[in-house]
């Protein structure tokens, strides 16, 4: 489903593991002692802006650690941020899996700014579960899950009851849709997939409602092309959809209008390791931006691209 830290190319991951005898209370007492924090000083290959409407992207305070960042999702109109974050993004899933940290966390935003975050719980005490790929709607949250008792990676679904989310259940989209990371606009489905009759690689497809049913995909041509295109973001009001596509050998962040029904020719606005975008009520971008040195990742910072 996800081409970046939160891959799950584990479907081992359930098995042979031994559940952990102590839990980390919070981000920073799993990252690694001798982890060092990125600066855009000393980043070699920073996310470069192609827009006049945004200030340069920054990295984001409190939320952006020596761990790693990713994933990032803003529900509409609310001042919530959901992320997916691993204390080490070089160690293999199954071992993530361990570490009582890894998995989806939100920060509200209060008072001008972004709180310490909270993880969010979506599995019962002392089982298995590897979460992320938030998508949050009302009081729902749909993620994508590797946990006990399921062989595989799964899409599921729970509720929000006060703090907590409660009531999860696997939830999958029929296999032949092959359903990647989503958004939900109204009576709408867009998400990514390499499914055949697409333009090549992963591209950006939409199922339609009907029937209490998600049916009939379409390829969305107008953003597609023989390359890969993904993590799709729709604005509130349906009118933009932000995605990532590769620009010049890494992942770079685009945007295709909605005018008069259909979607038009995408616009770049960020490139440079500028991953899975997100946008908050007042239109500044947040992004995923990697670090990478001599063809390795060092970690991934959560970015924003203030709105002028």
């Amino acid at each position: 489903m996800r081409k970046s830290i939160f891959s799950f190319v584990l479907l081992i991951l359930l098995f042979g593991c031994t559940h952990p005898e102590t839990t980390p209370v919070t981000r920073e007492e799993a990252i690694p002692q001798l982890a060092v924090k990125i600066s855009p000083a000393d980043d070699r290959h920073p996310p470069l802006l192609h827009s006049s409407e945004y200030e340069q992207p920054i990295p984001l305070p409190v939320i952006s650690t020596a761990g790693a960042e990713d994933s990032p999702f803003i529900p509409a109109g609310r001042e919530e941020l959901y992320f997916f974050f691993t204390p080490d993004a070089t160690i293999p899933p199954e071992k993530q899996l361990l570490d009582g940290v890894t998995g989806i966390w939100f920060s509200e935003h209060k008072d001008g700014f972004w709180q310490e975050p909270r993880r969010v719980i979506l599995q019962d005490p002392g089982k298995l579960s590897l979460d992320g790929c938030a998508f949050v709607e009302g009081k729902t949250i749909f993620f994508c899950t590797a946990r006990e008792g399921y062989a595989g990676l799964h899409w599921a679904r729970a509720e929000r009851e006060g703090d907590f989310w409660k009531n999860w259940r696997v939830e999958d989209f029929p296999a032949e849709y092959e359903v990647g990371e989503l958004h939900l606009w109204q009576d709408e489905l867009y998400y990514h997939s390499a499914k055949a009759g697409g333009k090549g690689g992963t591209d950006i497809w939409m199922l339609r409602l009907a029937g209490g049913e998600w049916r009939d995909p379409q390829n969305i041509e107008a953003v597609n092309t023989a390359g890969d295109e993904g993590m799709p973001y729709l604005t509130p009001d349906g009118q933009e959809l932000w995605f990532n596509r590769f620009y010049q050998g890494s992942p770079a962040v685009f945007r295709s209008q909605r005018i008069t029904g259909e979607w038009q020719q995408p616009e770049l606005i960020i490139s440079q390791f500028a991953g899975e975008p997100t946008l908050d009520k007042e239109g500044n971008i947040y992004f995923v931006h990697h670090y990478y040195y001599e063809g390795k990742m060092l970690e991934a910072d959560i970015y924003v691209a203030k709105k002028k």
